[in-house]
């Protein structure tokens, strides 16, 4: 678990990552803090997505749109905008 909270560290640097484990089966709180110590973003993952390296990318990235949503620099509305427009240019069957 040691390892994968440096991984964290250097991936949302400049927030300080805390790995807390939570939970029977193997549930682990992943809590970010901004320079003040005030908590920006806090999230529950299971151990499996903190072991796989697929898909500890695709954690990453959650945080990361989590910390630009929580910082105000990015809407939830917006997400929906992309994903609507990201539909839309699929071919069709």
């Amino acid at each position: 678990m040691e390892s994968i909270s440096l991984l964290l560290g250097e991936a949302l640097s400049p927030y300080q990552v805390t790995l807390t484990p939570r939970g029977s089966h193997g549930e682990c709180l992943v809590t970010l803090k901004n320079s003040s110590g005030a908590i920006v973003v806090e999230r529950e993952f299971n151990q499996a997505q903190l072991s796989d390296k697929r898909l500890l990318t695709d954690v990453v990235d959650g945080l990361h749109r989590d910390i630009l949503i929580a910082e105000g620099r990015l809407e939830p509305c917006v997400i929906a905008a992309l994903r609507n427009a990201a539909l839309d240019k699929r071919p069709a069957l």
